[in-house]
């Protein structure tokens, strides 16, 4: 069976890459379709299969196009499948069913609840674990490249100008990074504004590294700690059963640690390194409600999903809204006219 990855920002990778391998474990083959342009561009590997014009995925022709972000082009063949690309993090718009999905791949209860609770018909939801989280219960072979004796701490803050950190705390990190011997490494969001990008690379040095990747998952494994703000990466690294510490976090929940004057960052981190019982008995509530799959076997249950949806076919599900605005709109960045 042929699948389609359309993808235009590198966190895309971290959540396909699993469900690549999982695919051509059963002997099925996949593509990927990247809009030229996109930041996605600099990190596809010279073995991927690039589809460069729409005419090549309507001759690929999927069974399905999957999808970690909101919006998919109609036009392209094949079931359309989202597959998320971060957690409910308390941002707006995260439970909305757009009208261009078939399959809604749901992390765990919580998201699975969200979003048959506003059902419309148009689509099914079906319960499979994160493919991104796959290889975060093995340990990455890049672990020991970031892995120090001091305390590490990973800071990877949201992009959002009303949510992000980055200006607020960028003095206590200058600080902290030279005062105290703990170790940092900073892994921006990809959306991130060139002036973030340029603040805290001129911070590196001995103690404080400024990381460029699409994987995150060995910076997750190999921190002590995470720093970041109102991002689903908090509920990503609570999974490992570490503490998550956030800056004035939209919606603060018991399993993390929660403050909103940016001179208590180094009281927090010390807090958080304390290993307090009950904060972990929280993370641990936190993660059966989020993602109780531990067993790197989700990718598995995303491609069962799409496999029965193939076979049963769409018809059965109620005509999507027409939205007309957004199609136009995907048409014309892609420039393609043909009906």
């Amino acid at each position: 069976m042929k699948y389609l990855f359309y993808a235009t920002l590198s966190y895309s990778y971290s959540v396909l890459r699993p469900i690549e391998i999982a695919i051509k474990k059963t002997g099925g083959s996949v593509a990927w379709f990247i809009p030229g342009g996109s930041e996605a561009e600099a990190f596809i590997k010279d073995s991927d299969i690039r589809l460069l014009t729409i005419e090549d995925v309507m001759s690929y022709a999927p069974v399905a196009t999957l999808v970690p972000g909101n919006v998919v082009p109609d036009f392209f063949p094949g079931i359309k499948v989202q597959v998320f690309h971060g957690f409910d993090s308390g941002k707006k718009n995260k439970f909305n069913i757009r009208g261009f999905f078939d399959l809604y791949c749901t992390q765990g209860p919580n998201i699975t609840d969200g979003f048959n609770n506003i059902s419309d018909g148009t689509c099914e939801i079906v319960e499979t674990g994160w493919s991104k989280l796959d290889p975060l219960f093995t340990t990455h072979l890049d672990v020991p490249t970031y892995k120090t004796e001091e305390p590490l701490i990973l800071y990877a803050p949201t992009f959002s100008p009303k949510l992000t950190s980055t200006f607020e705390l960028f003095s206590q990190i200058e600080s902290l990074s030279t005062k105290r011997k703990w170790k940092w490494l900073v892994k921006l969001h990809p959306k991130a504004t060139k002036e973030e990008i340029s603040m805290f690379k001129s911070l590196e040095s001995n103690n404080l590294k400024f990381i460029e990747t699409g994987d995150i998952i060995p910076l997750l494994q190999a921190a002590d700690i995470l720093l970041s703000d109102t991002s689903s990466i908090l509920t990503e690294f609570s999974l490992l059963n570490k503490v998550s510490i956030s800056f004035r976090n939209r919606r603060p929940e018991p399993w993390m640690i929660n403050f909103s004057k940016a001179n208590l960052l180094e009281e927090n981190i010390e807090k958080a390194l304390s290993e307090d019982s009950e904060q972990l008995n929280n993370i641990s509530k936190h993660i059966k409600l989020v993602h109780p799959y531990n067993d790197g076997r989700s990718s598995e249950r995303v491609l069962s999903a799409i496999d029965t949806l193939v076979k049963r076919g769409i018809d059965h599900l109620k005509p999507k809204p027409l939205n007309l605005l957004r199609r136009l709109k995907m048409r014309k960045k892609l420039k393609y006219y043909r009906f």
